[in-house]
């Protein structure tokens, strides 16, 4: 029974790569996303697409995108759309088996509640896919992996529909 190797709860690894330290002032800080190691998260989903990187590279690209619509941008209160970029950063890192950041910093994702003030009519939703297809296209991920960010992104984009088209 106790040759058993003990395998690290996602919980217990999350809160080892998010330790407070203290800084000069005295101030305590969560630890930087750069200080996380990719090999920490070793068989997930996160580690194959290459973590931190690549999603950082897909929300770029995305926002970068909806920069360009400017009925879409609309729909993004904050002149700057770099937190609204770092947010969707944070919650794939997670969902695809990353650092826990998004959770620790913001709490549950409830996508729905959080997407409800935003009218998400069919127009929007297909909008917000071919954005995102586009940062898929300019990753080139390998096809598996492609296909698998796509299927979800599909699935999530339909469910977060709340306005019926006119």
């Amino acid at each position: 029974m106790n040759d058993v190797p003990l395998i690290p709860r996602r919980q217990d690894l999350g809160r080892k790569l998010t330790q407070l330290r203290t800084t000069n002032s005295g101030e305590q800080q969560s630890a930087s996303s750069e200080e996380y190691r990719l090999e920490d998260y070793a068989g997930t989903f996160y580690y194959a697409v290459g973590g931190k990187e690549t999603f950082q590279k897909l929300t770029e690209i995305f926002y970068r995108e909806v920069a360009k619509d400017p009925d879409f941008r609309a729909m993004y209160p904050e002149e700057d759309l770099g937190p609204a970029q770092m947010r969707l950063q944070l919650f794939l890192e997670q969902y695809w088996g990353g650092p826990t950041t998004y959770g620790e910093r913001r709490g549950h994702p409830r996508l729905r509640m959080r997407h409800h003030p935003f009218p998400v009519n069919s127009e929007n939703r297909d909008k917000w896919l071919r954005f995102m297809r586009t940062a898929l296209d300019e990753l080139a991920l390998p096809q598996l992996q492609d296909a698998t960010l796509w299927d979800y992104f599909e699935r999530a984009a339909h469910s977060l529909q709340n306005t019926p088209d006119n």
